[in-house]
């Protein structure tokens, strides 16, 4: 086990940290190769293996060179994308037909593309939404991941220990954001089915955290139901919806140390109008009622920025830290360090400088084939990230 994690998630005790929410731009190489595999194509397994081991590497190297505090392997050892990795994790799942390359899955089609159809007639053929299938449960769901899970854990173990990391972290889908649009052919209900995904999932939870890491339950449909749902249904029955879902997520975490997770939340985060998202104010209980010990929120953009006011009435609980977004994934304007530090600085002021830990409102790409900026803004954006919190750190702990 790696010497940097101590037993306790890293709190901002003498500085603002600094991490981001996990998914970053594949290289094209590896890229390349994962397209095969999806597809089915013959390719050099050996030579995947190398390129994959060579990108982590570099990855790693990458974010310690910008000076990032908490860090990962970027996801690049997950295929799809960061919620349909699983599907070649989990059993129980068949899929269906392949969808065109341009077509939209079923979980992100709600108000938002209803009220701005022009604009996602133009934007979504663009988004190279690959390898997207319906998917039906025919079978029991277990976890069978095993080998690919401890291949990625070893490699992110041998490129971070050493390098003098606060901390290191790995990302994995919470059960509410498991193939959202599934046919279950299977289970006798939704809330079964529910149950089975976290069983399975918990193995997976469970290994990264024995591994030493930070584990980062990522779970984007939390939120973005909210623009499927309502209306026609009311915010009481997403609600009701949403509070299933944490129960659930709840019981896949049991018995693991509050202290080593992390939960994300965000608003689907495709660079669209999100004119139909729901408001943080009315799901930050439920949020909170999930037991980890921080939370990973989008406070940077346009639509969202504004709700760091929420934790002026919102108590954040004793012991858990916030990870707000202080920069976005969703935009090629690089931040100012100036602005990054003042978004940090008037939350700190509010939840407690040592609650907070600076990170990003996404990933900048949903997976190997999707990517919200290009590669060289990333980093210019993660090193605004830096800066910023060092700015932020002046001014807290003068």
């Amino acid at each position: 086990m790696p010497s940097y994690p101590g037993s306790a998630m890293q709190r901002s005790t003498d500085r603002i940290l600094t991490t981001h929410v996990g998914s970053l731009i594949r290289p094209a190489e590896l890229r390349d190769l994962l397209l095969a595999q999806m597809e089915g194509r013959p390719y050099d397994t050996a030579a995947f293996d190398a390129t994959l081991e060579r990108t982590v590497a570099e990855v790693v190297a990458r974010q310690h060179a910008i000076g990032l505090d908490i860090v990962n392997d970027g996801e690049f050892g997950k295929t799809l994308s960061w919620s349909r990795y699983v599907l070649d994790r989990l059993s129980g799942f068949e899929p269906l037909e392949q969808q065109p390359a341009d077509a939209v899955p079923a979980g992100i089609r709600g108000r938002d593309r209803r009220e701005f159809a022009e604009f996602y007639a133009d934007y979504d053929p663009k988004q190279m939404l690959l390898g997207i299938r319906a998917s039906a449960v025919r079978s029991p769901i277990a976890y069978k991941g095993h080998a690919v899970l401890d291949r990625d854990i070893t490699e992110l173990r041998r490129q971070t220990t050493g390098r003098g990391f606060a901390d290191v972290f790995m990302t994995a889908v919470a059960p509410a954001s498991v193939v959202p649009d599934r046919k279950d052919e299977y289970y006798p209900n939704d809330e079964a089915y529910l149950m089975a995904v976290a069983d399975a999932l918990r193995v997976e939870y469970r290994a990264i955290v024995d591994a030493g890491f930070i584990l980062q339950v990522d779970d984007a449909y939390l939120a973005s139901m909210y623009d499927l749902m309502v209306p026609p249904s009311s915010m009481a029955d997403y609600r009701r919806w949403a509070a299933v879902r944490v129960d659930v997520l709840n019981h896949a975490l049991e018995g693991l140390p509050e202290e080593r997770t992390r939960y994300h939340v965000c608003w689907g985060s495709w660079n669209g109008p999100h004119v139909s998202d729901v408001p943080l104010k009315d799901i930050a209980d439920l949020v909170l009622k999930v037991r980890v010990g921080g939370y990973c929120l989008e406070m940077a953009n346009a639509r969202h920025e504004h709700e760091w006011r929420v934790w002026e009435s919102v108590k954040l609980p004793a012991g858990r830290v916030l990870v707000p977004g202080v920069i976005s994934h969703a935009t090629n304007v690089v931040e100012h360090p100036e602005l990054v530090a003042e978004r940090i600085v008037r939350l700190a002021k509010v939840v407690g400088r040592e609650n907070v830990i600076a990170g990003t409102d996404c990933g900048f790409a949903q997976g190997p084939f999707v990517q919200r900026v290009h590669p060289t803004i990333q980093w210019a954006k993660l090193g605004a990230l830096v800066e910023g919190a060092r700015l932020a750190s002046q001014t807290l702990w003068s």
